[in-house]
């Protein structure tokens, strides 16, 4: 986990530094309840180049959020999923949905987003 190795101190500081990425929440909230392989993430977040997902989801693979899973066939198939550690920042997501939510609220704007929902039912669940 880079954030160890880089010394921090800060919880803060931490979780961003895990975190930071502009689509690394995004793919999160993608895995919630879904096992998704590569073409499926890149429809589902399109925003996101291809050279960006590859990036953030090695990160997120290399700092124990995601498993990714090669399966041995032609052609390869591979398929990420969350990992327990992953599953763990899913109270924090909804936590800046909320805090999000609010503010385009107050600022007059709608929300349109289906974060919520998802998030919703996968901690429902888990509680």
């Amino acid at each position: 986990m880079k954030c160890c190795q880089e010394g921090y101190n800060c919880p803060v500081e931490a979780t961003l530094e895990m975190i930071a990425g502009k689509y690394k929440a995004l793919i999160l909230w993608q895995l919630i309840d879904n096992t998704l392989r590569y073409n499926e993430l890149q429809k589902l977040i399109p925003r996101a180049t291809p050279k960006m997902l590859t990036r953030q989801l090695r990160e997120l693979e290399s700092d124990g959020f995601i498993i990714r899973t090669v399966y041995p066939v032609v052609p390869p198939k591979v398929e990420y999923s969350l990992s327990a550690f992953g599953r763990s920042i899913l109270p924090i997501l909804e936590a800046m949905y909320d805090w999000g939510e609010q503010y385009l609220l107050s600022q007059g704007k709608k929300v349109n987003c289906s974060m919520k929902r998802k998030l919703d039912h996968c901690c429902a669940a888990g509680k």
